[in-house]
């Protein structure tokens, strides 16, 4: 899949004059990025012990951290001590990357042309942003809107009544009648008198052969990106909050729900109704019933079920109770 950056970057800045007041080495800074993708000219951030052991290896210039966690950071990275992590991140995206902070329906949505030696086609009413690339033997539903600068790869089918923005897309990808994928997740900073808009900048990517039932919501990545992987099957009504990454071959039933920053393994199934808690690591092979509630971390190979979920053998055990 190509690389895209679907929001203008302002910059770059000085560090001096993101941080007022601060003794630091006089640097620009080029962009924000997570801790493991983040170079010597990017600055990052450290909120949760969740995150130590990649923070011990961020190549990140800066990282925005508390005094409680700035020993976690290697040399190389200078820590920045601040009171709330992520008001600070979110004043520093905003800078780099104004207008984030809101969906603004895309301006240069046009009727699609016509490709017949790629054999693309569209139903009634469809509508292309500029930039975005369709892949061969691909077909577009009616009433879909594809915004600007996603790309779509080949064999796919998209439904009608879909929307689709800040994406990345695989070959034979389904996506099935009125799912809404790429857009503003749910996070904000709660402030006295209003709330203020956490900023999305990253991206949903989708890989080769998965398939997405009819009304599933997919919301980008905040700094890095939600990922779904190859071969992992979405039924009807799930959702996914930003930067949830799913592994490959997972089996995901009906309305179940995924909190921010959930990373799933490979092999994984789920039951209907069932939800999981933003910051989870789920291992390969895994297995979830239906209507559970998964509030910590799940072993590789392990059967879980129940609120909250426990391992299966202990969950019949206090039915008989």
């Amino acid at each position: 899949m190509r690389k895209t950056n679907f929001f203008e970057r302002k910059g770059p800045f000085s560090i001096n004059s993101l941080f007022k007041n601060l003794k630091l080495k006089k640097k620009n800074i080029f962009d924000i990025k997570d801790l493991k993708s983040a170079t010597n000219n990017d600055l990052t951030f450290l909120d949760s012990l969740d995150y130590i052991n990649i923070a011990k290896n961020t190549q990140a210039f800066v990282c925005l951290t508390t005094e409680k966690l700035k020993k976690y950071l290697p040399a190389n990275c200078e820590p920045i001590i601040v009171g709330n992590v992520l008001f600070e991140l979110c004043k520093v995206i905003r800078i780099f990357y104004p207008g984030a902070d809101l969906d603004i329906p895309d301006g240069t949505l046009e009727k699609p042309k016509r490709l017949n030696n790629l054999n693309i086609k569209f139903g009634k009413n469809v509508l292309v942003g500029k930039n975005s690339k369709i892949g061969k033997n691909s077909f577009i539903g009616s009433n879909t809107i594809i915004e600007h600068d996603v790309s779509i790869g080949e064999n796919c089918i998209i439904g009608s009544q879909v929307l689709i923005r800040n994406s990345l897309i695989g070959n034979n990808v389904v996506i099935q009648d009125g799912c809404k994928i790429g857009l503003k997740g749910f996070g904000f900073i709660p402030l006295k008198d209003k709330n203020l808009r956490f900023p999305h900048i990253g991206k949903v990517v989708i890989n080769d052969n998965a398939e997405l039932g009819a009304n599933c919501t997919i919301d980008r990545g905040s700094i890095g990106d939600t990922v779904i992987g190859k071969n992992t099957f979405l039924d009807n009504q799930v959702h996914l909050a930003h930067n949830v990454k799913i592994g490959n071959n997972c089996m995901i039933a009906g309305q179940v729900g995924f909190a921010g920053s959930s990373i799933i393994g490979d092999n994984v199934s789920i039951g209907g109704q069932a939800g999981v808690s933003g910051h989870l690591k789920i291992g390969n092979n895994v297995k979830i019933g239906g209507g559970s509630g998964v509030v910590k971390n799940v072993e590789d190979g392990s059967v879980v079920m129940g609120y909250p979920a426990v391992s299966l053998k202990n969950f019949i055990k206090n039915l008989k109770k």
